[in-house]
């Protein structure tokens, strides 16, 4: 997991990494953030700073674009034909959900 500034954070991430080791393919890259919700599902980054060190179970990873796949450049593939395209499979559903530290969707 890098950051935008390409430094590796995989460490800081260990839940969310391990989640992402699970995805079946053989690599990928992810455009996305890391966030901590709070009760009314806003992004807080104070209790993200928090949870970083302290609580990974409350790490989400949202995703907002699929840009690498089984080394496919997919920058200029539109966004509606990777979430049709059969052979991403179950990771183009990516595009339409959060994933947490126990690999679950947390929005459709």
């Amino acid at each position: 997991m890098f950051t935008g500034r390409g430094f590796d954070w995989t460490s800081k991430f260990r839940d969310l990494a391990k989640a992402a080791n699970e995805l079946e393919v053989e690599n990928t890259i992810i455009d996305g953030e890391v966030i901590v919700t709070r009760e009314a599902g806003l992004s807080d980054f104070k209790a993200l700073r928090k949870a970083i060190t302290s609580r990974q179970h409350d790490l989400y990873f949202v995703a907002f674009d699929l840009l690498q796949l089984n080394g496919h450049d997919l920058r200029d593939t539109g966004l509606r034909s990777k979430r049709c395209d059969p052979r991403l499979g179950s990771i183009s559903s990516v595009h339409r959900s959060q994933i947490g530290p126990r690999g679950h969707s947390a929005l459709n």
